[in-house]
């Protein structure tokens, strides 16, 4: 008996999350320097944002000066 494909999660883990679970967000605190885990309490933290932030893409530059600007040496 095959498995539907609805039910199937190819790549489920790997998907951005929002919610931060606490270790996760002390993690992010003490990189920003907000939390000091030998002073602070863990409970009762701050939010945390946890954006998704996309590069965007480079366009290739179409010419003479392309050349020149990629700096392979032809010798």
């Amino acid at each position: 008996m095959s498995l539907d494909r609805s039910l199937k999660m190819s790549g489920g883990l790997i998907k951005h999350r929002n919610v931060l679970k606490r270790e996760e967000r002390i993690a992010k605190l003490i990189e920003q320097g907000k939390f000091d885990p030998e002073k602070d309490n863990a409970t009762g933290l701050p939010k945390v944002g946890n954006r998704k932030i996309t590069a965007g893409k480079k366009t290739k530059k179409r010419g003479p000066d392309a050349d020149a600007d990629s700096g392979g040496d032809d010798s």
